[in-house]
């Protein structure tokens, strides 16, 4: 399609002596802009990818529905997951400490009777003591109490360690398991798809029973009432785009007419199969009704200037030169650009006639 602006249009005497072509130069307003073609999309709008692989058990949207944040869009079949998750739920369970205290109480009563015995030959040391100090037994008798005395502090302290080392393990053994549960849990929320963001649904991909993979879109969401356009620029102009500029649009929906917008956003990656660049912009006049994907051709204004000498740009020569009516070449200073017009800044008047070259 092709774009026309008011603002390109142009009034320009011409004459026809013989067969060649006159004009001169006349006086008014001049655009230069940057063509730019592009895409209207809903604000923040992008393409919903699964998570896990798996089959469209069920869709819980329709497109046009409006969808808050977290809000499923659909679930897919997830019977290893659930399995899965069950599993972590009973090896979570029985890992609690809870459920392992006959453990834990079995060596609370080791300890305890370690205790006992170290207590009773600690008494039955003391009293071997004091008979060997009454000249009574011998010393092989003495000897042999003050190692069961020591063979009973070893197993008390050994008691207490284990009992301690089998808290940590079952304690940590829990944690685990509860951390395996909450993995599995996330991991079978991965099969009910949700949305990002508050929007609107505008295409659900998938159908129920097809298959999907996290390669795969399933849905395109975006904002329910906020639309930009995302352009596409040459690498040749788009040292020349900044944010703020006006930009001027059609659309195939609404011929004949001419919307406004404004250049937020310049990403500054170059896409390298088309050596282009996606620049956004934001409406500033608003057609009735925006679909995403609409297409358009738009013009970034660069720069304005009002009372411009102008002439056709079909009447440059070699880009600097114009003919004079003695078809001689005469070099002129050129200004402004657009696709039909050019700015003359010096080497001509607006009484000057030119002729247009051949073709």
């Amino acid at each position: 399609m092709k774009l026309y602006f008011p603002i390109f249009f142009i009034v320009l005497l011409t004459a026809c002596t013989g067969n060649q072509e006159t004009t001169h130069p006349v006086v008014e307003d001049i655009t230069e802009a940057v063509y730019a073609s592009g895409v209207v999309k809903s604000k923040d709008q992008y393409e919903v990818f699964p998570k896990v692989s798996g089959i469209v058990q069920q869709l819980l949207v329709t497109e046009g529905d409006v969808v808050k944040k977290g809000a499923p869009l659909m679930k897919l079949e997830n019977d290893a997951a659930r399995l899965n998750t069950e599993n972590a739920r009973i090896a979570a369970k029985y890992a609690r400490v809870s459920a392992n205290s006959e453990k834990l109480n079995e060596l609370r009563e080791a300890i305890a009777l370690a205790r006992s015995k170290k207590q009773n030959d600690s008494l039955l040391l003391a009293r071997q003591r004091n008979l060997w100090a009454s000249k009574i037994g011998t010393r092989v008798e003495l000897e042999q109490r003050e190692l069961n005395y020591k063979n009973s502090v070893t197993n008390y302290k050994s008691a207490i360690l284990r009992y301690n080392d089998l808290k940590k393990q079952l304690s940590f053994a829990a944690r685990q398991s509860e951390k395996s549960l909450q993995i599995s849990e996330t991991m079978a929320e991965d099969y009910t798809v949700k949305s990002e963001t508050n929007g609107k649904v505008y295409s659900v991909l998938k159908e129920k029973g097809e298959m999907v993979s996290p390669q795969m879109p399933v849905a395109i969401v975006g904002d329910a009432d906020e639309f930009i356009l995302e352009l596409q620029v040459d690498e040749y102009d788009i040292a020349r785009i900044k944010p703020g500029q006006k930009v001027l649009l059609n659309l195939d929906s609404y011929k004949g007419q001419v919307f406004e917008a404004r250049v937020y956003k310049i990403n500054p990656s170059m896409n390298e199969r088309t050596r282009s660049f996606t620049v956004e912009a934001s409406f500033t006049t608003t057609p009735p009704a925006l679909y995403p994907n609409l297409t358009t051709e738009a013009n970034i204004v660069i720069q304005t200037k009002k009372n411009a000498l102008i002439i056709p740009r079909e009447y440059l020569v070699d880009g600097s030169f114009v003919l004079t009516e003695d078809k001689e070449k005469k070099k002129v200073k050129t200004g402004l650009k657009d696709y039909q017009k050019v700015e003359i800044l010096e080497g001509l008047t607006k009484d000057d006639v030119i002729v247009k070259p051949a073709q």
